[in-house]
């Protein structure tokens, strides 16, 4: 509390102060950090009292209770007055010239903190590791809860500080600290295919489809005989369940046997036809030809079978004589 208007009472430094960001003041670079601009009577009061080194904040809204720390940077601004990262004053709901609750603090030093980017383009740099260290140096302390933000390439990514050890406000000064990443808050995880369901249409379009056709079956093809004339043989279909083995060991024998088969019937159907006309050995198509359908041929076949009438004999030199002179 002020005495005199310059005065401090009490052991700790605590006082309260108008808050203003850095737009109000030529010093830019006080964005890029938590260290905040004090006025020079705080300088002195610090000074006098045994406070740990470095000098750690904690800033409070009263009106909507909200917390944060920060670090100080200078001691230039007016009395009465402090100026702030406008990030920070985002954090604590701060509007421009508000009052804020300045107390001086003694942090643990950190040994571990969880970040969650806002959004998936801070994975995007090509090494955000190293962007990220370079820009912690800027700063003090941080608090669960925060959301802190990291300049690069002239555009603005914001950090959310999800966890800290070993307590909610650690300092990050001299210290080697354990950093994890959270998911972005923007991430969605890709989308598990889905198998497309059949529609009405597709399923009687198929149910509509022709039966497929039958498998190739080997040694079904109908038999030939010599003279031309169709067999009337009919081989059975080999069994789609026979194995190859037994295929392959019974192939020649088989089809020799059906060979052997039509031959037979072949032979047999000619003997059949030899025996219509005994004594006589006929060839050719007529061989087959049966003597009811040609009623000439039957007839002379019938009288030349009787047995009253014998064929001429063969008898030599009893043809006509000719002269060369004609």
């Amino acid at each position: 509390m002020y005495i005199d208007g310059y005065g401090y009472r009490g052991t700790s430094f605590e006082q309260r102060y108008q808050c203003f960001s850095a737009s109000f003041i030529d010093k830019p670079h006080v964005e890029t950090g938590d260290r905040i601009i004090m006025p020079p009577s705080a300088l002195d009061r610090l000074a006098s009292l045994q406070i740990d080194y470095p000098m750690l904040f904690e800033v409070r809204n009263d009106a909507l209770e909200r917390v944060s720390h920060c670090g100080v940077l200078e001691f230039v601004a007016e009395e009465g007055m402090i100026y702030m990262p406008y990030w920070m004053m985002e954090n604590m709901l701060l509007q421009e010239g508000d009052l804020v609750h300045v107390k001086n603090v003694t942090l643990p030093k950190g040994t571990y903190v969880k970040l969650q980017p806002h959004t998936k383009d801070f994975l995007d740099i090509s090494n955000p590791k190293a962007i990220l260290e370079t820009t912690l140096r800027n700063f003090s302390c941080l608090t669960t809860g925060d959301s802190i933000m990291v300049a690069y390439n002239n555009k603005k990514y914001y950090i959310d500080i999800v966890e800290t050890r070993p307590s909610n406000a650690i300092s990050i000064i001299e210290t080697d600290c354990e950093v994890d990443f959270a998911p972005p808050l923007d991430y969605k995880e890709p989308e598990k295919p889905v198998a497309p369901t059949k529609g009405k249409e597709q399923a009687v379009a198929e149910a509509m489809e022709p039966e497929a056709e039958p498998k190739f079956v080997a040694f079904t093809g109908t038999g030939r005989r010599l003279d031309g004339k169709s067999s009337n043989y009919q081989p059975q279909p080999i069994s789609s369940a026979a194995r190859p083995s037994d295929v392959k060991q019974s192939g020649g024998s088989s089809s020799s046997s059906r060979f052997g088969h039509s031959q037979q019937s072949a032979g047999s159907s000619s003997l059949n036809g030899t025996r219509r006309s005994h004594g006589k050995l006929v060839f050719g198509q007529n061989a087959h030809r049966n003597p009811k359908e040609n009623p000439k041929e039957a007839s002379k076949e019938s009288e030349q079978e009787q047995p009253g009438k014998e064929e001429p004999k063969f008898q030599a030199f009893s043809g006509k004589r000719y002269s060369l002179r004609g």
